[in-house]
């Protein structure tokens, strides 16, 4: 049996197979399933049709099932995920996997190609010069052909084990191919794990349109989803991978970086058709201005390229410094030009019902921050600035954080497509609209399951209660199935419940039921937080907290007296009042307490800890918290997270792709520390 150049697609019935013809047919089956899938995945070159491949997926599934003894962790059908994880376990690096320094000055990388002609005595030395994929760096490894693990960068010696989600994606061999000769004993390599531009943009729109946060940029979408607990999930994004490195390898020997990218496809591991060997300098150059002219015609998001001593054994004169290698540097593009295309417009319904149109952009750099999406805040606004779907778009950020459209960038020939009309129902639950001044309200506060679901997440968020493993997609299933149609009902949910959820058995049931049930008990701040009061974030929440001291000390409180804790406006301060008044909010209040929820009092006055009076400023993207979890952290730790640069900042924390505040910083002589260091002064 053939099923790579010959797929048949009429088998014998299951049940009337002996055990040989069942092991010939699974192993044929694998073989041609693996054979289709690198065509596919990794050479963009099918040979049979959608409909063809899922015939023989569909024919191994059963096989598999209907005779167990013949399953294998690495067959296909594996791709579809697991269990969900309890946590993500540490590994170590079978090599460290460094940082690269970087680079925007052509000078700069003259500098670099001056040192690397002094130390190792090449007149002319070759190079690589490769695009640098802005995703998730991660190590894949195989053992005799076999792929055993897949683990994230992490702080460049340790990263997450996700091994069952590195299964899921399609352009991840499971088997090495025997195509590039013999296969090595063991073979660690290093890839980008990344979603094409048009991929985000439709995952985005899905998660907005179902009541979830969308993901900032491609990178968060692909670091989130492999990072993701739950393999099943993970299996339904279309990821893609480009592998670029060798970290370790027995049974093989290379001389070169070039050899490592031409080797590494006749394993079935893929490269990018864009890596270029260049004979000096010049060439480099032109291959930096031939990328950077490329770069929005890709389907795939890279900020620069990676230029890489080609000669292994002149690498090793040079050596290492710290945290990066001295043979090789990233040369990042400028900024963009901050105008970009507007796809869509899609309509997100918020916590407190409010429709929100949110602009779906081609994503672009806008000092220093990718950016894929930016609220237009109401159907006034749009109508103001008239964008369409469609239009070229002018993009800024105010206050150096939020993204915004500014306004539509006319040209000849550019045509205007139909103008945005909010719909007249809520996209969610199907219920009129009404408007509230400059605002489209869905009115189905207890009925919309958007409003609820978001409610409920937030209450459960990292920031608020902290309650593991309830994320997005279970919460959604709760509050669709009708079994929580409150917060109040998280603590009334058994563990016989939860197992009636999508991927959980008894084991991840009671862990989820534990961690709600361990949730019932607060810090005041975090507690306000969670109840999600309307114009009340984690700054006003602990301003309350600081001020009150205890629940009770609050809920007596008149508008005035809330009014005098510092930081709360007279407008915050009405919305806080007039929260703890109404009559729902009492009830849930009084039945939260019955359910044994204890909300700790907090001291009044500055919060002590090991960071009390220091003040923290962010910029970049850090690898392992978003930009709450790490303001959050400081200020659990009694400092202060402030969003502009001062001199009175005491520390600039930068993570990649930082903005002008790292500038302001260094002007201020503000101590910058990188992620790696910060997480050392909070653990200290």
């Amino acid at each position: 049996m053939d099923f790579k150049k010959n797929p048949r697609t009429r088998f014998k019935d299951v049940g009337s197979l002996g055990p040989d013809e069942v092991r010939r047919e699974v192993e044929a089956l694998r073989e041609g399933i693996e054979y289709h899938d690198h065509r596919y995945y990794v050479l963009d070159k099918p040979v049979i049709s959608d409909e063809t491949y899922d015939k023989l997926f569909r024919r191994l599934r059963d096989l598999e099932e209907a005779f167990p003894e013949f399953a294998s962790e690495h067959s296909p059908t594996r791709r579809v995920g697991g269990k969900p994880m309890a946590g993500s376990a540490k590994v170590a690096h079978t090599a460290p996997m460094l940082s690269l320094n970087s680079v925007y000055e052509e000078k700069e990388v003259e500098d670099f190609d001056t040192m690397v002609r002094r130390e190792t005595g090449s007149k002319e030395p070759g190079y690589t010069a490769e695009p640098k994929f802005d995703g998730l760096s991660v190590e894949v490894v195989y053992e005799k052909g076999a792929l055993v693990r897949g683990d994230t960068r992490g702080d460049g010696e340790t990263g997450e084990d996700i091994t069952r989600n590195i299964r899921t994606i399609r352009a991840v061999p499971l088997r090495l191919s025997g195509g590039g000769g013999r296969l090595p004993d063991f073979l660690a390599v290093r890839g980008e794990v990344f979603i094409h531009k048009d991929e985000f943009q439709k995952l985005n729109k899905r998660r907005i349109e179902n009541g979830e946060e969308p993901f900032a940029n491609p990178r968060n979408a692909a670091a989130g989803s492999v990072r993701q607990l739950d393999p099943t999930r993970v299996a339904g994004i279309p990821l893609d991978i480009r592998f670029y490195d060798v970290l370790a390898v027995r049974g093989h020997a290379f001389g070169s970086q070039w050899e490592i990218l031409r080797q590494l496809p006749k394993w079935g591991l893929k490269t990018d058709s864009h890596n270029k060997k260049c004979a000096g300098l010049d060439e480099v150059k032109a291959y930096q201005a031939g990328m950077a002219e490329k770069r929005d015609g890709l389907d795939y998001e890279i900020d620069g390229i990676v230029l890489k001593l080609d000669d292994l054994p002149l690498r090793e004169k040079l050596g290492m410094r710290q945290r990066s290698p001295r043979w090789a540097l990233a040369w990042k593009f400028a900024p963009k030009r901050e105008v970009t295309t507007l796809r869509d417009i899609a309509v997100q319904v918020g916590r407190t019902g409010i429709l929100t149109p949110v602009a779906l952009l081609d994503p672009v750099n806008v000092g220093g921050v990718t950016v894929s999406r930016a609220t237009l805040h109401n159907e006034d606004e749009v109508r103001r600035k008239d964008v369409r779907p469609g239009d070229q778009v002018r993009i800024e950020r105010a206050g150096d954080v939020i993204p915004e459209v500014v306004g539509r960038v006319s040209g000849p020939g550019r045509r205007h497509g139909k103008p945005f009309e909010m719909p007249a129902k809520c996209p969610v639950c199907g219920a009129q609209v009404v408007r509230e001044g400059a605002f489209t309200v869905c009115p189905n506060s207890l009925g919309c399951r958007a409003q609820l679901t978001g409610r409920i997440i937030h209450y459960a968020s990292r920031d608020a209660m902290d309650i593991a493993g309830l994320g997005g997609k279970t919460v959604e299933e709760l509050v669709g199935k009708g079994m929580v149609k409150s917060v109040v009902d998280l603590y009334r949910l058994r563990v016989d419940d939860v197992k009636r959820l999508a991927g959980f058995a008894e084991k991840s049931a009671r862990q989820l039921h534990d961690a709600i049930q361990g949730a019932k008990s607060a810090r005041l701040d975090r507690f306000l937080y969670a109840l999600g009061i309307p114009g009340i974030g984690g700054r006003g929440a602990q301003a309350l907290a600081r001020h009150f001291g205890t629940l009770d000390a609050l809920l007596g409180a008149s508008a005035d007296e809330i009014e005098e804790a510092e930081d709360i406006g007279s407008v915050a301060a009405r919305g806080v009042y007039a929260f703890f008044h109404e009559k729902e909010n009492r009830r849930i209040l009084s039945e939260l307490r019955k359910a044994g929820l204890e909300v700790r009092p907090m001291a009044s006055g500055e919060s002590a800890g090991p960071l009390a009076g220091k003040t923290f400023v962010f910029t970049g993207e850090l690898e392992n918290y978003t930009r709450d979890e790490a303001q959050r952290l400081v200020e659990e730790l009694g400092g202060r997270a402030v969003s502009s640069v001062s001199g009175n900042t005491d520390y600039a924390v930068a993570g990649s792709n930082p903005g002008g505040k790292l500038d302001r910083a260094k002007k201020h002589k503000v101590k910058v520390v990188d992620e790696k260091e910060f997480e050392k002064l909070v653990k200290s």
